[in-house]
């Protein structure tokens, strides 16, 4: 049940993100909140995989630290590219 917490703090990194990185009208109110919960729980869940117990600080403290590192270079990442998809479908189909 620990695995919530982590789940629950990525997906509060993510909306944070989310507000405070720009770009946000080119991508999902959700992206970055469904995104900073994968990855917490995504790294809680190899960490459990690998023999860490809830008892182990590094456990708490790499699935905290992830969604915070991962999320804003991803959103990052993919408003450019989706700014760049939208220009060049807008030159293809002659409406800019």
């Amino acid at each position: 049940m620990d695995i919530l917490i982590a789940l629950v703090v990525g997906g509060g990194a993510g909306a944070l993100f989310h507000y405070l990185l720009a770009g946000r009208e080119n991508r999902g109110a959700a992206l970055a909140p469904v995104l900073g919960a994968f990855v917490g729980g995504l790294v809680w869940l190899v960490m459990t995989w690998a023999g860490v117990t809830t008892l182990s600080p590094w456990i708490w403290l790499l699935s905290f630290a992830a969604p915070f590192v991962v999320v804003p270079i991803a959103l990052s990442v993919l408003t450019r590219v989706r700014v760049r998809h939208d220009v060049a479908e807008r030159v293809r189909l002659g409406i800019a």
